[in-house]
């Protein structure tokens, strides 16, 4: 047997094994993920196959609202009723090593006993919108490892967090009372991502001006757009007392039930499919310019520095396509270069 066939069957064999529920083999499957590297695409594309089952539920909101917590007592809820759970936290990344710092395993240690638990902490490693790269292919792994629900809980920083809208079929966003503004989630941008709104902490005596706040808002914005067949709900909770989880469990059924019957689970998971393979493009557009072309980058970037070159124009110029924008005439470019002070 060459390596090559040899490789192509070790990667099949690992793929059953990921679909057999084996810990392992997900675990190590999910180091190809965040390797990057293209030896594992093989393997990944063949999860990716097996993959259209699990309802993935993303968490967010911004720092302190109590993302974790939440996190651990939903998944809590859910193993009561007997439905396994993935579980992908996002976190930092350290700026030494380039891994997870926030350390999510550690903070669930009560769940990691489960057989119907898996965890994995992934790091940002300079990603933008509140997720990791290989997010995507970790919540294929689980989903193809047969896990009913996948949670996505992001990092939190904010107005960048908005990536989860197209990475999950149910948003969940997390407010806390209390932290120096009236609704955190406006602030962060992310009040019209959500499908389900909570607010954390409700024993704090902030809670019920929060919620008030927000239901006033929800409702100011559906007179603002059109009326969407899917009302947003409100709902107090406490992870810590186990106040208000049944109440999110069936917000979320209730959701992916809406999705399935009005049809717009198609439009989601298209949109989600369009984000990745965009984002995937991206990636290796990049890739193959700073492996192919570097020295054409260095020429440009000197003469970037030299104010003879501006970055858009450098960056056609670098993707070899026509510049977009027509350069000012020599008198009138003078005339701009003298009005600065």
């Amino acid at each position: 047997m060459s390596s090559h066939a040899g490789a192509e069957a070790a990667a099949l064999a690992l793929v059953r094994d990921v679909q057999a529920g084996h810990r392992k083999s997900i675990a190590r499957m999910m180091s190809v993920a965040e390797s990057s590297g293209r030896r594992g695409r093989a393997a990944l594309s063949a999860i990716h196959r097996h993959t259209g089952r699990a309802h993935v539920v993303g968490i967010t909101g911004v720092p302190g609202s109590g993302k974790s917590t939440m996190v651990r007592a939903l998944t809590q809820k859910l193993r009561e009723i007997d439905r396994t759970v993935g579980i992908v936290a996002v976190d930092p990344s350290s700026p030494f090593s380039g891994g997870a710092i926030l350390g999510d395993r550690i903070r669930m240690l009560e769940l990691s006993g489960d057989p119907g638990v898996f965890i994995r902490s992934l790091a940002t490693r300079g990603a933008l919108g509140g997720l990791a790269r290989a997010s995507h292919d970790v919540i294929d792994i689980l989903d193809a490892a047969g896990f009913d629900v996948v949670i996505v809980e992001t990092v939190g920083v904010g107005q960048d967090e908005v990536d989860i809208v197209q990475s999950a079929h149910t948003v969940v966003v997390v407010s806390a009372p209390g932290l120096g503004d009236e609704i955190q989630a406006i602030k962060a941008g992310v009040l019209e991502i959500a499908d389900i709104h909570i607010v954390s902490k409700c024993d704090k005596i902030e809670a019920a001006e929060t919620v008030a706040d927000l239901k006033t808002m929800l409702r100011l914005g559906s007179l603002a757009r059109e009326q969407s067949a899917w009302m947003t709900p409100v709902l107090a909770t406490s992870a810590q007392k186990r106040e208000g989880i049944a109440e999110l469990v069936g917000a979320i059924d209730a959701h992916r039930t809406h999705l399935y019957e009005s049809g717009e689970i198609a439009d989601r998971r298209r949109k989600i499919l369009e984000m990745r393979i965009l984002k995937s493009a991206e990636d290796i557009v990049r890739e193959r310019l700073l492996r192919q072309s570097r020295e054409t980058l260095e020429r440009l970037l000197d003469r970037g520095l030299e104010r003879a070159i501006d970055p858009f124009a450098a960056a056609c110029a670098l993707l070899g396509v026509d510049e977009a924008l027509e350069p000012l005439s020599t008198a009138t470019a003078t005339a701009t270069a003298g009005g600065r002070h």
